[in-house]
């Protein structure tokens, strides 16, 4: 298998702002950072890296929660990381992310906000079912897998940010 990327921790600072943003103060912020394994491969066939919870979570049918995952990835050029929600949690409890599958491109590592990797997932089961995690279970997994680009490309767009932050760079 050839290596293509490091997960990092966000610094406490970049992780607070993210907490912030969720619970409305930065308690618990830096236990909480401090918890956050890396992603890692569950076993040598496993092709998804798992991301872990930063706190406890219950969803209802319908709910929607937003994760500061703590992490960030540094991605070789030519690859990039795809987020999809763990196979079990999404078979049983129809756990989605809310973009789908998130796309982490290698130069996400260099933004002003380091890079950090949120996660946005909602429980839509349609069979009435509450999903209930505990800070540190495995929630989503990450997939690294390279990509091609067209022969005329002339992408010279800088990124700085996260979600709709390369679209005026869209020609």
């Amino acid at each position: 298998m050839k290596k293509v990327a490091r997960f990092e921790k966000v610094s406490p600072k970049q992780f607070a702002e993210g907490w912030r943003d969720i619970f409305g103060s930065e308690e618990g912020a830096e236990e909480a950072l401090n918890r956050i394994p890396l992603p890692r491969r569950a076993t040598i066939g496993s092709a998804g890296y798992d991301f872990s919870l930063p706190f406890d979570l219950e969803l209802a049918p319908g709910q929607t929660a937003k994760i500061p995952t703590g992490i960030r990835a540094k991605i070789e050029d030519g690859w990039v990381l795809l987020i999809y929600p763990r196979s079990g949690l999404g078979f049983k409890y129809r756990l989605q992310l809310n973009n789908t599958v998130g796309v982490i491109d290698s130069d996400y590592y260099f933004s002003s906000n380091e890079g950090h990797i949120f996660i946005k997932v909602t429980n839509d089961s349609n069979e009435g079912k509450t999903l209930s995690l505990q800070a540190g279970d495995c929630f989503a997994q990450g997939i690294f897998t390279p990509f091609g680009i067209t022969e005329y490309d002339d992408a010279d767009g800088v990124r700085d940010g996260g979600f709709g932050s390369t679209s005026g760079a869209v020609r």
